[in-house]
C-alpha cells in the first residue's frame, strides 16, 4: 500500500515513516503544501494530511486532491476544534486525528480507510444487485450510485451511509447507530462526522439538498430513507 505523508515535523514524520515502513507501507513525504500537490498522482491508497504545514495549508492541499481523486484521507493535526473537524470533513476528509495521538490509532485508522476503500471500489464476481428508489440506483455490485442515469462521486463513507438507509428504508437510525455501522468504531459523542457526511451526502444526491426526500431528518432521532412515490 502507498501513502502519502504529509508533516511538517520532522520528528513526527519520521516516526510515522519508520513505524509504517516496517508494517510494509511504502511512504512518500512531503514537508509542505506545494511539495505534497507536486508529489500526489493520483496512485495513493491513502493520504495523511497535517493542517498546520508551510507555504499552502492543510486545507487547501485537502480541497487540490478531492478535485482530481476520492482517494481516503485522515487528517492528524493539533487543531482539534470542532470547527476545524467539521471544515475538514466538510471539505472530504474521511477521518480525524488529533494531536498528540498513539501510532497503535493510526495503524488502526488506516487499516480501517483502506478496507473500507477496497471493498468500495473493487467489482463483485457475483450477478449484479442494485436498490432502486426513485431516480436513484445503487449497485452492490460495482459500488456506484446513479440519478436518471448519471454516475455519482461519492466517497465510501456517503456511500455506506446510502446503502445502511436504502437496505432499510422503514427503519429510523440515530447517529450513533450509523457511526457505529459505518465507521465501525466505538460512538465517543462526536455528531460532527455524521452530520458533514449527511450534509455532503445530500448536496450530491438531492434535488434540493435543504428539502431532502431521500435522506430525511427524523426530529430529535436521527435519519431514515424517505418514502419515494415512483
Amino acid at each position: 500500500m502507498r501513502l502519502l505523508l504529509v508533516e511538517d515535523d520532522r520528528e513526527i514524520s519520521r516516526m510515522l515513516e519508520g513505524y509504517l515502513a516496517n508494517e510494509n507501507f511504502d511512504i512518500v513525504c512531503a514537508m509542505d503544501g506545494e511539495e505534497a500537490i507536486r508529489r500526489f498522482d493520483g496512485g495513493f491508497d491513502l493520504v495523511l494530511l497535517d493542517l498546520m504545514i508551510p507555504k499552502i495549508g492543510g486545507m487547501e492541499v485537502l480541497g487540490h486532491i478531492r478535485q482530481k481523486s476520492n482517494v481516503p484521507i485522515i487528517i492528524v493535526s493539533a487543531k482539534d476544534t470542532d470547527a476545524d473537524k467539521t471544515l475538514g470533513l466538510g471539505l472530504g476528509a474521511d477521518d480525524y486525528i488529533t494531536k498528540p495521538f498513539s501510532v497503535t490509532e493510526v495503524l488502526a485508522r488506516i487499516r480501517a480507510q483502506i478496507r473500507r476503500n477496497t471493498r468500495y471500489s473493487s467489482p463483485a464476481e457475483e450477478k449484479t444487485e442494485a436498490i432502486k428508489a426513485g431516480e436513484l440506483t445503487l449497485s452492490l455490485n460495482n459500488y456506484t450510485v446513479t440519478k436518471k442515469g448519471v454516475s455519482l462521486e461519492l466517497t465510501a463513507k456517503e456511500f455506506e451511509i446510502l446503502r445502511l438507509l436504502m437496505e432499510n428504508p422503514k427503519k429510523v437510525y440515530t447517529k450513533e447507530q450509523i457511526y457505529s455501522k459505518v465507521w465501525n468504531d466505538a460512538y465517543l459523542g462526536d455528531e460532527n462526522a455524521v452530520n458533514v457526511h449527511i450534509s455532503r451526502l445530500r448536496n450530491k444526491i438531492e434535488d434540493e439538498p435543504r428539502k431532502p426526500k431521500y435522506v430525511v431528518t427524523v426530529w430529535g432521532i436521527g435519519y431514515k430513507f424517505g418514502e419515494i412515490h415512483e
